[in-house]
């Protein structure tokens, strides 16, 4: 969990963003923030926007229901050393894949995958990012395939590397997207190095790992 001082920066960078119409920002609010999901874009950045907003939506995006909250859950976590003065600290990754059609794609993780959109880019949209729990995943349009799909399929070639902590974790996830129709390049497995995977293959023939501890 970061610490306080670096959220209440991430809120006022969220609070600047919007008052520079930032567009990227306007589907950040409206995906977390209940009251702003009926707006549009245009709408979002028109609208009344607080510190306190902010504030709520950087709660929201850590799993807390309010600002408050956040910092109760903070304040009862056993202090580390901070290590943050000398050391930037690295609080996240994405993979970034590469696919035909934004819209097309954020539908298949959202309605397939269980994903939730985090933002859509552009008019129309070329860059989106999507993310389930504490993973993320970018999505970049482009016209043509960038990988060659016989090349990817062969040598198995993945573009995102996804992980749950529990055997039973990550058979549950299995069956989840088995009942959703997705298409598997790989079934679960167990792995002779001890883990247990399967392979995603999304609408546009990119490879998501998804592995978890064999027992």
């Amino acid at each position: 969990m970061p610490q306080i001082e670096n959220l209440k920066k991430q809120a006022k960078r969220i609070l600047r963003w919007h008052r520079d119409r930032y567009y990227p920002v306007a589907a950040q609010i409206r995906t977390t923030l209940p009251r702003y999901r009926h707006l549009s874009d245009p709408e979002v950045l028109s609208a009344s926007f607080k510190l306190s907003d902010a504030q709520e939506l950087v709660a929201r995006q850590h799993r807390f229901e309010n600002w408050q909250a956040l910092k109760t859950g903070i304040d009862a976590m056993p202090q580390q050393p901070d290590q943050t003065q000398s050391t930037p600290l690295v609080t996240a990754t994405a993979a970034q894949l590469f696919v035909s059609d934004i819209n097309a794609s954020c539908d298949f993780f959202t309605q397939k995958l269980g994903f939730s959109i985090v933002f859509v880019y552009g008019e129309p949209p070329f860059y989106a990012q999507v993310r389930r729990d504490m993973g993320l995943l970018n999505l970049k349009c482009v016209d043509y395939p960038v990988i060659d799909p016989q090349l990817r399929d062969r040598e198995s070639l993945l573009s995102a590397d996804m992980a749950v902590d529990t055997p039973e974790k990550i058979k549950q996830l299995f069956l989840e997207f088995q009942a959703a129709g997705v298409t598997f390049f790989q079934t679960l497995r167990q792995e002779p190095w001890g883990a247990r995977t399967f392979i995603v293959k999304d609408p546009d023939g990119n490879l998501l790992l998804f592995a978890g501890p064999a027992d």
